[in-house]
């Protein structure tokens, strides 16, 4: 049987430590069937387009774009439109993924009959602080016991790691949300679920992400992803799941607590509960990710690497709350010029 081609497409921007491991992983797929790789840059200033420019040289399988917007979700819908394959996969630069990642997801979209499917996110990790937060990645506590951050989860979920679709399901869901900085590939996909269609996670789809390497880029991270969370709930008037909610809601208690134990001793009382709480929660989740002997030395770490998880998601959709539903802000200032 001729398999289908298959178009990978990769938004980048400024990506020059990454760039060439990367494109090594896309171009080394070991599929039968025809692929290409469209990679959509976005003006990139660091020394990417040049390298790029001499991969693409180097392997005519390689197309380079331009996504003049520099957002992911422009990028993606660029290199879709670009595309000349029948499946569309979609990859990153800060993942490395395994030689049958595009063959085991042309199969398990054609045998499951989803209309996406990915596998769990893993993860890579070099130096203390990443791979503290790698270890922290797939904890329920982080995360809130999202399934793409089970290595181990096969079955229907609600979202998936990265993806692979047919051209044409992308093209009639409208493709991806070109306002959203962040939470691109959840709003896609809830619109994919609410619509009839499935989704389908596998373990056999391999691939190992790069987390954030210092606490100040997580915390950064998470905030963008609590931040343009609040727009997607806006637009679809629910959230995809309660475990969305739960950060915002946790840290908006904590302020206002905060404020009236200013003039109230109840409201002071419940604020050190509020704080006394999470502070056993975080550390039980510690004690549950690095109990484990080689985990021990991420014991002193941990609490601050959990805590950059809750508080930037929770700050962050807080201000998404300020923007998008009190000020009405069509986005949201420096938030929406962060593209990773």
């Amino acid at each position: 049987m001729q398999l289908p081609m298959v178009s990978i497409i990769v938004p980048c921007r400024n990506e020059r430590d990454h760039i060439e491991a990367a494109a090594k992983s896309f171009l080394s797929q070991d599929y039968s069937g025809k692929f290409e790789v469209i990679v959509a840059d976005g003006k990139s200033d660091d020394g990417t387009r040049a390298l790029l420019e001499s991969l693409a040289m180097a392997d005519p399988r390689l197309r380079l774009i331009d996504n003049p917007r520099h957002i992911v979700s422009t990028g993606l819908n660029a290199a879709v439109v670009a595309a000349r394959g029948e499946i569309i996969v979609r990859m990153d630069t800060h993942t490395i993924y395994a030689e049958d990642y595009v063959a085991r997801c042309v199969e398990t979209l054609l045998a499951t009959g989803a209309e996406n499917v990915g596998g769990p996110a893993g993860t890579r990790a070099h130096g203390y602080v990443q791979e503290a937060n790698a270890l922290a990645y797939h904890s329920p506590f982080a995360v809130g016991g999202a399934r793409f951050h089970d290595r181990a989860y096969q079955g229907w979920v609600d979202t998936v790691t990265y993806g692979c679709w047919l051209k044409e399901t992308l093209l009639k869901l409208g493709l991806f949300d070109e306002e959203l900085v962040r939470n691109q590939d959840d709003e896609l996909n809830l619109r994919l679920t609410r619509s009839g269609g499935r989704i389908w996670q596998t373990p056999s789809i391999k691939s190992w992400y790069f987390p954030r390497a210092k606490l100040d880029k997580l915390f950064q991270q998470y905030m963008q992803y609590g931040y343009w969370k609040v727009r997607v709930i806006q637009k679809h008037r629910l959230p995809a799941s309660l475990r969305h909610l739960v950060p915002g809601g946790f840290v908006a208690a904590l302020l206002l607590l905060g404020v009236l134990g200013i003039f109230s001793r109840l409201a002071a009382v419940a604020w050190i509960a509020l704080v006394a709480a999470y502070t056993m929660a975080n550390l039980a989740g510690t004690l549950s990710c690095c109990l484990p002997r080689p985990n021990w030395k991420y014991l002193p770490v941990m609490p601050f690497v959990f805590a950059a998880y809750h508080f930037g998601y929770g700050l962050g959709f807080l201000r998404g709350v300020v923007d998008f539903l009190v000020l009405k802000r069509g986005s949201g200032g420096d938030c929406s010029k962060l593209t990773r």
